[in-house]
């Protein structure tokens, strides 16, 4: 398994919620060194407001909901990525859904 990070916008995150799998654009770390996770971590989030991080077998496999180990945010626009759970993705669909409101 290998460890990937992605953006994802509403529709995306509305159709994990759904069941779906999802082929996003992902990032790899050049290793399993903290910050070189990090770094891809940011690297995903420049490209879009939420970053999924997901344990796949290939870094081209389709996203499942059970493959997500977290979802990353920044809630209040200081650049500080808030940390939810798998099962909090219907909290991250509503906090995203008030922003684009």
């Amino acid at each position: 398994m290998i460890r990937v990070y992605a953006a994802a916008n509403l529709d995306e995150l509305m159709r994990l919620a759904a069941g779906e799998s999802i082929l996003f654009e992902v990032n790899q770390a050049e290793s399993e060194d903290e910050e070189h996770e990090f770094e891809a971590l940011l690297a995903a989030q420049e490209r879009g407001r939420v970053v999924v991080t997901a344990e796949v077998a290939a870094s081209d496999a389709p996203v499942r909901l059970q493959d997500v180990a977290a979802f990353h945010l920044d809630i209040d626009d200081s650049g500080d990525l808030s940390w939810f759970a798998r099962q909090e993705l219907i909290h991250v669909i509503e906090i995203v859904t008030a922003e684009e409101s």
